[in-house]
């Protein structure tokens, strides 16, 4: 029954296409994100399904889509440049295979990315991106959610709907993405019009927001406390009682650590002691390796150049012999080590070059996001109130998955590289309005209506088309 439910509801997104492109977009943003050919067993999986709706989505948009409002920015460019640097590098990579495995799906990622922001032209659109990406991202958060609320959770205990450890169902990956879309969440709350902000969506938003916040906790995940925590301090630039909102932040601490499970204490605790924990001690190790390798390659090995290391570091054994607890220094030897940074991920397998467009694809952003938000927030005109949270939102989504990305070989992680896609839209949207705004001042040309007022939803039809 599921696998029935999972084909026709990918079917039904594949017919609304037919007489909106748009809308093969969207199925791709769902079908990428949650996988449901691996959650099926039979008919969702026996058509390529992720590979129907790329092309469909580019086909849609080349032969009946308007390009009206489309444009290819610098960070655009930039992820060409990174795209291409990958093909050469996955050309001449260390281990030829492993790196073609990998590039299957990267340059696809890759190649939507840039492709993304040409179908995001209104409002609307933005917005029904943003709601795809927070919905089907949302249907593993909740499920996740409700187990580790049932007491299911634990460090590489908590399943999910397929036994898979790649995309969102890699438990460390999860935990940085369900706190990084909480910002949108809110957004979709205060400014969204597909469903109108009553009582029910906001009481939706707050049992998401809590499931999101339970994520880490069920993985165990501890880059998903520092993204917590991250989150956290970004909110105060944003709220008007910091003081209040501090208090109330450790007040729900203190009422939360009760209800912990000691396991999840035990875990937490290795973050100050890195050196007792083999899985902190094997990511210094290859962090170590990386440097070396990449002053003897500074054009990186490719994808999966990290399967060429090998060290021997000393882990701390503990023993316990009635009340006395004696540690043990063993030297331990390891290989194949994965990089466990996106940091360090695009170094070894891209080398300087590489780093170096990654960094920037990524702090353009922050930039770009900063711009909007203080050009737009004093803003009161109608259909001028939204932009400003929106790159806010983009911004903190973007912030916390670097932080988680510092400790998550996630470089290239489809989700974020959506994002990406929706602040260059953002971007590209705002620059437009402005340009319009200037020439009305000057005279040249009529007001224009965005289709960002209320009259948004009316106007479903033609922004879909």
């Amino acid at each position: 029954m599921l696998d029935l439910a999972l084909f026709l509801f990918v079917f039904a997104f594949f017919a609304a296409g037919i007489r909106r492109p748009f809308v093969w977009v969207l199925a791709y943003l769902y079908i990428d994100i949650l996988s449901p050919q691996k959650i099926g067993w039979s008919l969702a999986s026996a058509f390529p399904i992720s590979l129907i709706a790329f092309c469909a989505a580019f086909a849609g948009w080349l032969l009946a889509d308007s390009k009206a409002g489309s444009r290819f920015t610098l960070r655009q460019f930039l992820l060409l440049c990174l795209l291409i640097y990958c093909a050469i590098s996955t050309a001449n990579a260390d281990f030829p295979v492993a790196a073609a495995n990998k590039w299957e799906w990267v340059w696809k990622a890759m190649v939507f990315a840039m492709f993304f922001p040409l179908t995001l032209t209104t409002r609307l659109r933005l917005e029904g991106a943003a709601l795809i990406m927070v919905l089907t991202a949302a249907a593993i958060i909740i499920s996740t959610g409700i187990k580790t609320a049932l007491g299911g959770g634990g460090y590489e205990h908590l399943h999910y709907f397929v036994n898979d450890n790649s995309g969102l169902y890699e438990s460390s990956t999860l935990a940085t993405v369900a706190i990084a879309i909480i910002p949108l969440i809110l957004w979709l709350t205060r400014f969204g019009t597909v469903f109108v902000p009553d009582w029910r969506v906001k009481a939706f938003a707050c049992a998401l927001i809590f499931s999101c916040l339970l994520i880490p906790i069920g993985t165990e995940a501890r880059t998903g406390l520092l993204c917590i925590l991250t989150l956290g301090l970004l909110t105060l630039r944003d709220v008007k009682r910091r003081f209040l909102y501090i208090i109330g932040a450790a007040a729900l601490v203190l009422a939360a650590l009760p209800f912990l499970p000691s396991s999840y204490y035990q875990r937490m605790e290795t973050i100050d002691r890195p050196s007792g924990d083999e899985s902190a001690s094997t990511r210094v190790a290859v962090w170590n390796w990386t440097l070396d390798y990449v002053h003897q390659h500074p054009l990186g090995g490719g994808f999966d150049a990290y399967r060429g290391n090998s060290f021997t570091y000393e882990m701390p054994v503990s023993r316990r012999r009635g009340n006395t607890v004696s540690v043990k220094y063993e030297k331990v030897t390891d290989e194949a080590r994965a990089y466990h940074s996106a940091i360090f991920e695009m170094l070894g397998e891209q080398g300087w070059p590489g780093l170096g467009l990654w960094l920037w694809i990524q702090a353009l952003g922050v930039w770009q996001m900063e711009r909007i938000r203080r050009r737009w927030r004093h803003r009161t005109a109608a259909g001028e109130q939204w932009q400003a949270p929106l790159a806010s939102a983009l911004q903190f989504a973007q912030i916390i998955y670097l932080v988680g990305a510092l400790f998550q070989g996630i470089a290239y992680q489809p989700f974020i590289l959506m994002l990406i896609g929706l602040q260059c839209a953002l971007w590209t949207y705002c620059r437009q309005r402005d340009s319009q705004r200037r020439m009305q001042r000057k005279g040249q040309v009529h007001p224009v209506n965005s289709g960002a007022g209320s009259n948004a939803v009316t106007a479903v039809s033609p922004a879909l088309r």
